[in-house]
């Protein structure tokens, strides 16, 4: 027997043992794999760099009639990283949001070893208090990448965060909770991201009066949202539009430049009916 005539003998079987999700690998999947590996090995040269809080620099307008440049009309835009991560993430993002136009950008970081979503939260109140009173605008746009993304919302839906943010990019948040990687539950935070956790059922609360627009970018190669529709923002009191993203996963989120020229479409959206498109392919 030729070597060559094993193997279809055998095709049945390995379609049966293979995962299903194997057995239909596409090309879409292999290239979106590629570019989070390529991402993940990037992103961990950059990782040093990011580790501190960047310097702040900028402040009220000066008002004793010295000269001075433009300020852009927009509010300014904080950046907040995912799950033991940190600012060198957005790197790319700034960049492109710089070339928008956008000048006021600050990125934060939070410690890794923050184990309570609401605290959190609360920092962030505060880091979000020093920018208004530092730059005099009343209010701030956020984009937050995965756990950022929850915590953002978590201010603004639950801390009566929602009088300074007004809009709140959300990339890969898991909103619903996430299924993903069990054995992780050993850390509290993850344990809050779950289905079901007493912080994702307080966001499911109801939010009558809430005033901030929320985005919501979700990507169907999102490997880390189990199910992926639990990135989609789904809750009758607030002002959502959900953005599906094609060909790209979790980590391409804040990465891609597609990606960013919707992050810089919903922020320049300016009143609270205005939508953006209703979905995006990048492959």
């Amino acid at each position: 027997m030729k070597v060559t005539g094993v193997f279809p003998l055998f095709y049945p079987l390995c379609r049966r043992l293979w995962p299903e999700r194997l057995a239909g690998l596409s090309m879409t999947l292999l290239r979106a794999t590629a570019l989070e590996a390529a991402i993940l090995a990037g992103h961990l040269l950059l990782y040093p760099t990011g580790l501190v809080q960047e310097r702040r620099c900028g402040g009220r307008p000066a008002t004793d009639g010295t000269a001075r440049l433009p300020v852009p009309a927009g509010p300014p835009v904080v950046l907040l990283h995912g799950f033991i991560d940190n600012r060198s993430v957005f790197v790319l993002l700034r960049r492109s949001l710089a070339q928008h136009g956008t000048q006021r950008v600050e990125s934060l970081n939070y410690s890794p070893l923050t184990c309570d979503i609401r605290t959190a939260a609360e920092l962030l109140g505060r880091h979000i208090e020093e920018i208004c009173e530092r730059t005099g605008s009343a209010r701030v746009d956020v984009v937050g990448h995965s756990l950022g993304g929850l915590i953002a919302r978590y201010y603004a839906q639950c801390l009566g965060g929602d009088l300074r943010i007004r809009t709140l990019v959300t990339l890969g948040t898991p909103h619903s909770g996430t299924r993903v990687a069990p054995l992780a539950d050993a850390h509290p935070i993850v344990r809050q991201m779950r289905p079901g956790s007493a912080v994702i059922e307080e966001l499911a609360r109801p939010a009558p009066g809430c005033r901030t627009r929320f985005v919501s970018f979700w990507s169907d190669l999102d490997s880390l949202m189990v199910p992926l529709e639990t990135a989609c923002l789904e809750h009758p009191d607030l002002d959502a539009r959900n953005v599906r993203v094609t060909g790209i996963g979790h980590l391409a989120l804040p990465v891609h430049p597609a990606v960013a020229v919707g992050i810089c479409e919903a922020l320049d959206a300016p009143h609270p009916g205005d939508r953006v498109g209703d979905g995006l392919t990048v492959a």
